[in-house]
Parts: C-alpha cells; sequence; structure tokens
C-alpha cells in the first residue's frame, strides 16, 4: 500500500485528508455461531484494507480501488446496492457505497475514496468487513461524527446485510473494529459483548499459520444462505429463539427428525462449546493444547455443517501427518483458508507437506501467511 496519499491525489486531483486502515480477520474458533447468536474467537490479522480519502458535500460517494481498477459514483441518498442490481464489475463498490447509505442517517455525508488492500481475495479473511469498516471510520472523522466502535460493528453489519444482500453475522466487523495485539476477541454475537482473550503462539514456540487454499471463497451464492435458513428452521422447530438456547443437544436431536437440521444443530451446539473450551485453555496459558479444539471443529465442519472442500481437507490431513499439533477450515465454507497450529521449528516442514499434496493432486500451489494478532481498525494519518 506504497504512498496511498499520492496515488489519492494522481486520482481525484485533490488532497486526501487522511488515511485510514481496518485489518482482516482469522476466527480462531466458532464458526456460523454467529449468526446463530452464539460465541465466536477472532483475531485481527496485520493485512487489511486502507482507504485514503477526503470529504465531499454534494451527496455523492465516489470510489476507486487499485486492486480493482475503474471508477464508481453513486448518490449516498438512495435505495439498496443489492436491489439496484449493480453489475460484476461494480460489486466490490457495493461495500464502501453501502457504508455511506447506512451511516447518512447518523450525519455522514459524500467522499472520495481510494481503497488499496494487501488480502488475497478470496480467502476468506474478511477483506469486504475490512473495507467496510475502513470506509466507516474514514466517513465518521470526516464528517465528524462519533459512533462508538460496537454500535459502529452492528452497522457494518447492517450494510453488508442489507445493501449487499449478505446475510453474514456480526464477528467480522466486530474483530476488525475491536481486536488488539497479542489477543482474540471472545465476542457474544447476541449481546454484542466482547472480552479480550491473551493470545500470542509465539512465547510458546508455537506459529499459526494461515494456508489460502486457493479455492475461490464466495459467501454471496446460495450455500451460505442455505445453511444459515437450516438452522433458523431448526431453532424454529425447537421452539428456540437461536440454536444458541439448546442447551440439551441430546434432547434437541430426539425432537428432530431432519436428519440435515440434526447436524447442522449437532455442529451449533458443540461448536459454542468448543470457543468457550478454548477460552478457558488461553487464559490457563495453555496454547498448545488449542490442537484438539481446531480438529474437533474442522470434524464438525466437513461431516455436520458439511461445508469444506478438497483443498482444506488435504491441506489439514497434510498438517497434521507433518507433526502440526491441529488444523480447521476457517470462514463460511466452500473455499476460501485453513490454519495450522504448528510447533515454529517444524512450521517449514508442515509448510512443506501441505505443498507436496497439492502438487501431488495438480492444485494451485497454497500461499501460506503467519497470522500474528494484530491491532484493529485506526486512522494511519
Amino acid at each position: 500500500m506504497t504512498d496511498l496519499r499520492t496515488a489519492f491525489g494522481e486520482a481525484f486531483g485533490r488532497a486526501a485528508e487522511g488515511v485510514w486502515h481496518a485489518p482482516g480477520r482469522i476466527n480462531l474458533i466458532g464458526e456460523h455461531t454467529d449468526y446463530n447468536d452464539g460465541l465466536v474467537l477472532p483475531f485481527a490479522l496485520s493485512r487489511g484494507v486502507s482507504v485514503a480519502a477526503a470529504r465531499r458535500d454534494d451527496g455523492v460517494v465516489e470510489v476507486r480501488s487499485r486492486q480493482a481498477g475503474g471508477t464508481v459514483s453513486a448518490p449516498v441518498e438512495g435505495g439498496t446496492v443489492v436491489s439496484e442490481g449493480w453489475p460484476s464489475e461494480r460489486a466490490w463498490a457495493a461495500y464502501p457505497v453501502g457504508m455511506a447509505r447506512v451511516l447518512r442517517e447518523h450525519g455522514t455525508g459524500g467522499a472520495s475514496l481510494l481503497i488499496d488492500s494487501d488480502l488475497p481475495q478470496g480467502a476468506g479473511l474478511s477483506s469486504s468487513a475490512a473495507l467496510e469498516c475502513a470506509t466507516a471510520l474514514a466517513l465518521c472523522d470526516l464528517h465528524g461524527v462519533e459512533i462508538d466502535r460496537p454500535e459502529l460493528a452492528r452497522l457494518a453489519q447492517r450494510a453488508e446485510n442489507e445493501q449487499v444482500g449478505m446475510p453474514c453475522g456480526l464477528m467480522d466487523q466486530s474483530a476488525s473494529l475491536l481486536a488488539t495485539p497479542g489477543h482474540a476477541l471472545l465476542l457474544d454475537c447476541r449481546s454484542g459483548l466482547s472480552a479480550q482473550v491473551p493470545f500470542d503462539p509465539s512465547q510458546a514456540g508455537l506459529t499459526l499459520l494461515a494456508v489460502d487454499t486457493r479455492a475461490s471463497h464466495v459467501l454471496t451464492g446460495g450455500d451460505y444462505g442455505r445453511r444459515r435458513a437450516e438452522c433458523e428452521e431448526a431453532a424454529a422447530r425447537l421452539g428456540v429463539e437461536a440454536l444458541r438456547d439448546v442447551k440439551d443437544l441430546a434432547g434437541a436431536l430426539g425432537r428432530l427428525r431432519d436428519p440435515v437440521l440434526r447436524r447442522r444443530v449437532q455442529h451449533v451446539v458443540t461448536e459454542n462449546h468448543r470457543v468457550e473450551a478454548s477460552v478457558g485453555l488461553l487464559r490457563a496459558g495453555a496454547v498448545g493444547e488449542l490442537g484438539a479444539m481446531l480438529n474437533a471443529s474442522h470434524l464438525s465442519l466437513r461431516d455436520q455443517f458439511e461445508i469444506s472442500w478438497p483443498e482444506a481437507d488435504t491441506a489439514v490431513d497434510a498438517a497434521l501427518r507433518a507433526g502440526a499439533r491441529g488444523g480447521r477450515m476457517i470462514g463460511g465454507g466452500f473455499g476460501g483458508s485453513v490454519i495450522v497450529l504448528t510447533a515454529s521449528d517444524r512450521a517449514g516442514r508442515v509448510r512443506d507437506a501441505i505443498a507436496a499434496g497439492y502438487a501431488k493432486r495438480g492444485w494451485t500451489a497454497p500461499e501460506f501467511l503467519d497470522a500474528v494478532p494484530s491491532a484493529g481498525a485506526r486512522r494511519l494519518a
């Protein structure tokens, strides 16, 4: 993201008033629990999305991306982006424009925005939420609007739900806005309350690898929405507000005849328990014991929630065979990334084993990133 201020001046013919950054995230554990009012445990990455911006007073949001190219201009006053049927080449701009349309109710207005990202696209590291959050901070600062961060996270979630048409939960936006270095964020997705949980694998001689499986991750397709609808249907049949409220798993499974709904409930309920157990391990300083939690989560996502994909399964299997402590797919599923917890002195061996597993199958080589818990969204300049 070299010299974003200079690039802004070249793009818009005037000076940027500031640069804002919001990180991508990795969810350590707690997958598909967020929209079930459950618990999640994400942390922020060092990589993310940066936005150089300047205020406009004509009610227009003008957006350019250093990755996508082209310019998109849209009025702040408008309906939902999803209802306007934007073509695919403009889809990336729905996130900042949608964010601006939600925030206009709180007193923000137009802006010129230049976007830059060093997050790999399609890797499931929440580049969309990072873009929303960086845009939200920029618009609030430019227009002198103060919104506390938990509320801003909910507004960013609303922008993605209503404007983009993606029925995501609260986790990604909260992680991007609330995370702190050396910690994971325990988030209760029903109440919005959060707590910082110490998480620094390096102090225990461990490395958490993020593996971009290179299988593209697109959540606006129907599979993610179907999983959410199945969870909502199961909750309705069980007579609870959300699957987070299921206390007697055996009893709930006994009341559901549909085998698909039984599998979905089993994953969500046990995944919430895995989040609680993982928090206990981290607070006790037992980072190395997280491996078993990661493995159990992956098996549940693969077999009960049925959202894993061949590249993810291969990466996890190869890592474990090479001596990793544990691993699992992350994100919405059907593509994206895997995380692997390994002793730091074995990290190279684990990388090589995963790459060899891909080469054997003729797949595009995976990409690796050391996932270090980092700072949340902030103004850079």
